[in-house]
C-alpha cells in the first residue's frame, strides 16, 4: 500500500473514532498515523527476512511517537492507537481488524513463555488506557479491557474486563451475577479467597477459646 492509499484509509479511521479531528489534514498530527505507517513498512522487511533494517525503522518510529511496535507482529486493518504514549506490542502479537488501543497499553508478555509469547485480540476488541494484556491467550472478537486492568488469561467475546487481575463483569451484554456487584465494589477472586481464608481463621480461633474455656472448668 502506498502512502497515499494508507493516508486515505487511516484518515477514515481516526475520523469514525475520535471526534476531536475537524479537517483530515489533522491525521499527520496522530502519532498513531506515523507509528502505523512505519509498522507496515518494518512489517514487509521483516517478512522477507530484512530483520535489522526492520528493526531499526521501528525503533525510530517509537523514539518519535512513543508507540512501541515490534514489526514481527501481526496486524489487521483498522488500528487505531488514541494518544498512544507509552503503548507496547509485542513480537508475537497478533491483532485483528478494527481494534482501539488507549495510551499506556502493552500487549506483552510474562517472562515465562516461548515461541508464542504475546496476546491475540481478535476483531473490535477495545483496550483502556493503561491497561496490561500479558501473556499468549485470546481477546475475543468484541472484548472491552477496562482501563487500568491487568489481564492474565483468555477472555471469550463480547465480553467487559475490569480489575487486577482482570476479572469478567459483563458477556453478551449481561451482567455477570454477582450480589455484590457495583461500580465501585467490584469482587475479586483474590479478595475472596483472603475474605474465606479470614472466616475459617476466625472459627478456629474461636474454637481454640471455647476449648481453653472447657479446660479451665
Amino acid at each position: 500500500m502506498g502512502f497515499f492509499s494508507y493516508y486515505k484509509e487511516e484518515v477514515e479511521v481516526i475520523k469514525e473514532r475520535d471526534p476531536a479531528i475537524k479537517k483530515n489534514i489533522e491525521a499527520l498530527l496522530y502519532p498513531s498515523f506515523w507509528a502505523i505507517y512505519h509498522y507496515r513498512r518494518a512489517h514487509k522487511l521483516y517478512k522477507k527476512g530484512h530483520i535489522f533494517r526492520a528493526r531499526k525503522i521501528s525503533q525510530r518510529a517509537a523514539r518519535k511517537t512513543g508507540i512501541e511496535i515490534h514489526p514481527a507482529a501481526e496486524i489487521g486493518k483498522g488500528l487505531f492507537i488514541d494518544h498512544g504514549h507509552g503503548v507496547v506490542i509485542g513480537e508475537t502479537t497478533i491483532i485483528g481488524n478494527n481494534v482501539t488501543l488507549y495510551q499506556g497499553v502493552t500487549l506483552g508478555g510474562t517472562g515465562k513463555e516461548k515461541g508464542k509469547r504475546h496476546p491475540t485480540l481478535q476483531d473490535n476488541v477495545m483496550v483502556g488506557a493503561g491497561a496490561k494484556v500479558l501473556g499468549s491467550f485470546t481477546i475475543g472478537e468484541n472484548s472491552k479491557i477496562a482501563a487500568g486492568s491487568v489481564v492474565l488469561e483468555e477472555v471469550p467475546s463480547n465480553c467487559t474486563v475490569v480489575g487486577v487481575p482482570g476479572i469478567i463483569v459483563k458477556q453478551d451484554d449481561v451482567k455477570i451475577p454477582r450480589n455484590d456487584l457495583d461500580q465501585v465494589h467490584i469482587p475479586h477472586p483474590v479478595q475472596n479467597e483472603l475474605k474465606r481464608l479470614s472466616d475459617e481463621n476466625q472459627k478456629l480461633l474461636e474454637m481454640i477459646h471455647q476449648l481453653a474455656e472447657k479446660i479451665k472448668e
